[in-house]
């Protein structure tokens, strides 16, 4: 099969020295403060002058900042990772404007993960080792699988997690074969209860990870509450709470990756629906479920997965009736509330309400992959 060359990031788990966990800290300090200190420069530019300040302007001031006495420390780091949070900063800026989140908000110290990136003019990669900008000793990285044969990094993102773990992701660009066209499609529906269904009448186990660790996450969590505020202890506690929600959330990205890959190798065409998931969770009841079940996360490794090995993954209307549509005759049922599991149409099919949705979204898929996106059922 012809093999297609894509930008491919690898993640690592790494050690660093104290020295050199003493200069990562300082670097993502001076990310942090470079990216707040344009955030304010351009809200405030706007809110009293109406001016829009651009990425230009904001690296102008870099160097200003750099120069200034009281904020000369700036000068120490490598330049690299600070150039990276200005133009972090633009990104968030430009999906303001289209709209697709809210407006740029400032960075906590240990609110927001702490990262920096380096391009290929600040570091170094030889003998499969990797040296930072202004450290003199390679990082100690777990290889625990090898790069592509031949393959040059680009850009290394190093970053610092709640847990207090050191990641490295190393950009390459890697020769991926697409898999052989298979003739099989498949439609999936979201649930909570089963995590999916799929149109062959399968239903994939939801394995809810955080209700497994609910018990021992609120536990770590109340003995969090009564330490004191800036205290030795209250750091130790919320390295606990930190463990424990990282632990869920490497087990939910793991059976993810594993389900994703599946389906991806499975089926030629994927049909999903296209969820709000951010209204969704504005549901209190449902809130906690949705947000384990990682509806969003999923669809995203689907996509990229499927555009690796030529598959295709179709997203429907969200408010195509899949669930009150019988799949055989197609007459759209009245109302349905969450808790009529089984219906049966006046055509005589009975139906399970979850595969008979992920059948309606496969057929819906299909027809859109066949005629378009513009194509969309009508809204019942």
């Amino acid at each position: 099969m012809a093999g297609r060359v894509v930008k491919r990031a690898f993640k690592y788990r790494f050690y660093p020295t104290a020295v050199q966990a003493e200069q990562l800290a300082q670097t993502f300090g001076c990310t942090r403060y470079v990216y707040n200190r344009a955030l304010a420069e351009r809200s405030r530019a706007w809110s009293q002058e109406q001016r829009r300040v651009t990425y230009a302007d904001t690296s102008k001031m870099l160097t200003g900042w750099k120069r200034d006495t009281e904020t000369e420390w700036l000068a120490e780091p490598s330049k690299g990772p600070l150039q990276e949070s200005l133009r972090q900063l633009q990104g968030a800026f430009e999906k303001f404007w289209r709209k697709q989140t809210r407006y740029p908000q400032f960075k906590r110290k240990g609110r927001s993960k702490d990262s920096a990136t380096y391009y290929s003019n600040c570091f170094t990669y030889r003998g499969g080792q990797i040296r930072l900008a202004k450290q003199s000793e390679p990082l100690d990285i777990r290889w625990s699988r090898p790069l592509p044969e031949g393959a040059v990094p680009s850009q290394v993102t190093v970053s610092r997690n709640a847990r207090g773990q050191y990641h490295i992701s190393i950009l390459v660009e890697d020769t991926i074969s697409e898999l052989e066209s298979v003739s099989r499609v498949v439609g999936l529906d979201a649930g909570i209860t089963s995590l999916y269904t799929l149109s062959t009448g399968e239903k994939i186990t939801n394995p809810r990870h955080e209700r497994a660790d609910r018990a021992r996450l609120a536990k770590a969590q109340r003995m969090l509450a009564k330490k004191q505020k800036g205290s030795r202890n209250r750091a130790k506690a919320r390295l606990k709470v930190a463990k424990i929600h990282g632990r869920i959330a490497d087990r939910r990205r793991d059976y993810l990756h594993k389900l994703s890959t599946r389906l991806v190798r499975e089926n030629q065409v994927i049909a999903i629906e296209d969820l709000s998931v951010r209204n969704m969770v504005k549901n209190r009841s449902l809130s906690r479920a949705i947000s384990d079940a990682g509806w969003s996360e999923f669809r995203s490794m689907l996509e990229y997965k499927a555009d690796w090995y030529g598959r295709r993954v179709v997203a429907i209307d969200r408010f195509c009736p899949s669930s009150k549509t019988c799949s055989v005759c197609g007459e759209v049922a009245g109302a349905m509330p969450l808790n009529v599991r089984e219906w049966t149409c006046r055509c005589g099919a009975v139906h399970d309400r979850d595969v008979n949705a992920a059948r309606n979204i496969l057929a819906v898929g299909l027809t859109v992959a066949a005629c378009g996106d513009g194509v969309r059922p009508p809204r019942t």
